[in-house]
């Protein structure tokens, strides 16, 4: 199946930056800086009175006898991901919590902002915080739903003016550059969801063009108060800004349009038939007649500081050092899958000095096919070779990889979104960590390290059921070059080429492989 490969802007926004930064003797002008910002207080609610909650009263006993742990469940299929947010909205009775960096102007991200809508109607009280470069055309709507007084909306990083945004990446490249990347809902201080989904078409199995494989996993227990935290300090950070400062005031005719355009994206075909496949996910009853099978499991979260994005934070306060913290040091094998993967000649020799120490080292990445950013590409490929002769083992997930979904027709192209990595079959981690320098130093990051075999060895298997079947085997040929195995139709296929990459988009990497922008991919 053949498509015409067109980044989503977001995504070309990341190249963007990259020509920003050597524009940056342009001066900064206040026009395209957020004002100074006013911030009402608001606090997460008490874990002690979310127990008297619907959502707290069905998962209270399991809780109660499983002290210090939480209960974990895998959110890789699509429509499930999409059913269990609704399902959560439907269930919440005080409060909602929810961090993106992208939110589309589609029928999902539309879906969930009426339900949130009507959850607020009926008196929970709802805080939203997006990064301001996923909201491109959103104004309108942002500032409807900031307009209900149980709805309060900011965003993190914003620029004016809002309609020639872009000026903000060419004056100020510094602040820009440096965006809100967290991925966490929170229902009633009792259950979230965390890992690498935005809220958009992509992400949920509802977009002809393009679907991301991705990885959520929704969580109750002994983690969330501390979600519920992360979510209060970033709320109360100076990068946030309350959209009702930043936009105008919501038209009478604003709200009628959102509610119009979700009965219109609804009621076609396309939209008829996978609301029909959300409501018979298994997600769409949750925690009202039964509760999912967790796995229970001591469980830390790993979060930025939000001082991050000011450049006001030190490398002991990152995620990265408390994801690598938590996950300790590998003895046995290292499993790592990340759509985005530039590891610097400091991660070639730390992959190297592990293989050397006799640990096993996988990787699951994008091939350049799959891969909606060539520049990020860029930085991986010319440390591939290097790679392979220290002997970790390398795969590429393949445009054409079947999505984990079933219920809906296959889009025409896929990529590989998944954020995780298991080590010893022991620990886990899952959330929005790309690895790469921009979420090691640009982004702000989150996600869980997990104690658990069982999670950990889904991990593994996803890379080993991936090898030959829905990604490439990446080797060195017998004179050293890098070649691609490809398993199909009950034989394997030798591939000298990128394969599946036109000549354009080789010729692209290639000529950006040597330009020193490692530290912006």
């Amino acid at each position: 199946m053949t498509a015409v490969a067109v980044s989503p802007w977001w995504r070309r926004a990341r190249c963007a930056l990259g020509a920003a930064r050597w524009l940056g003797a342009l001066a900064a002008t206040g026009c395209v800086n957020a004002p100074p910002t006013l911030r009402p207080e608001s606090m997460a609610l008490p874990a002690t009175d979310a127990r008297g909650t619907t959502i707290g009263a069905a998962i209270s006993a399991a809780a109660d006898a499983h002290p210090g742990e939480s209960g974990i469940v895998a959110l890789d299929d699509p429509v499930d991901a999409l059913a269990a947010r609704l399902a959560l909205i439907d269930a919440a009775e005080r409060t909602l919590d929810l961090q993106y960096f992208i939110w589309g102007r589609d029928h999902t991200g539309l879906l969930v902002m009426d339900a949130l809508q009507r959850a607020a109607t009926r008196g929970v009280r709802i805080r939203l915080l997006l990064d301001d470069l996923g909201t491109r055309r959103l104004d309108r709507r942002l500032a409807t739903l900031d307009a209900h007084e149980q709805i309060e909306v900011r965003l993190f990083n914003p620029v004016r003016p809002r309609r020639a945004k872009w000026m903000a990446f060419i004056t100020s490249p510094g602040r820009t550059s440096r965006r809100m990347h967290n991925k966490s809902f929170i229902a009633d201080n009792q259950a979230g969801i965390v890992g690498g989904r935005n809220i958009g078409d992509e992400y949920f199995a509802n977009d002809a063009q393009l679907q991301f494989t991705d990885l959520d996993v929704l969580v109750v227990g002994d983690v969330v108060p501390s979600l519920s935290a992360d979510f209060d300090r970033y709320w109360a950070s100076a990068s946030s800004h309350p959209v009702s400062q930043l936009l105008g005031a919501a038209r009478a005719a604003d709200h009628s349009r959102l509610r119009e355009a979700v009965a219109r994206t609804s009621g076609t075909p396309d939209g008829r038939r996978y609301g029909e496949a959300v409501s018979r996910s298994p997600f769409a009853a949750l925690l009202r007649d039964s509760a999912p099978p967790f796995t229970w499991a001591r469980t830390q979260l790993v979060s930025d500081a939000p001082e991050k994005g000011l450049r006001d934070v030190h490398d002991a306060q990152t995620a990265t050092e408390a994801m690598l913290a938590g996950l300790g040091t590998p003895r046995r094998n290292l499993t790592l899958i990340t759509p985005y993967f530039v590891p610097l000649q400091a991660g070639v020799d730390g992959l190297a000095a592990l293989e050397r120490r006799g640990v096993d080292v996988r990787i699951l990445t994008n091939s350049l096919d799959a891969n909606d950013v060539a520049a990020t590409h860029a930085g991986y490929a010319k440390r591939r070779r290097a790679l392979l002769r220290a002997g970790v083992e390398l795969f590429e997930a393949r445009r054409e990889e079947r999505p984990p979904s079933s219920t809906l027709p296959p889009p025409q192209r896929l990529a590989l979104h998944v954020k995780a990595v298991a080590v010893d079959g022991e620990r886990l981690f899952v959330g929005s960590y790309n690895f790469d320098p921009r979420s090691a130093r640009l982004n702000t990051e989150m996600g869980l390290v997990v104690e658990s075999a069982e999670m950990a060895a889904a991990v593994d298997r996803r890379v080993v059921t991936a090898a030959g079947h829905s990604a490439y085997v990446v080797q060195l040929s017998d004179l050293g070059r890098v070649v691609w195995l490809e398993y199909r139709d009950g034989r394997w296929r030798t591939h000298q080429r990128e394969p599946g990459a036109s000549v354009w988009r080789r010729l692209l990497v290639t000529l950006l492989a040597p330009l020193p922008v490692d530290w912006l991919l």
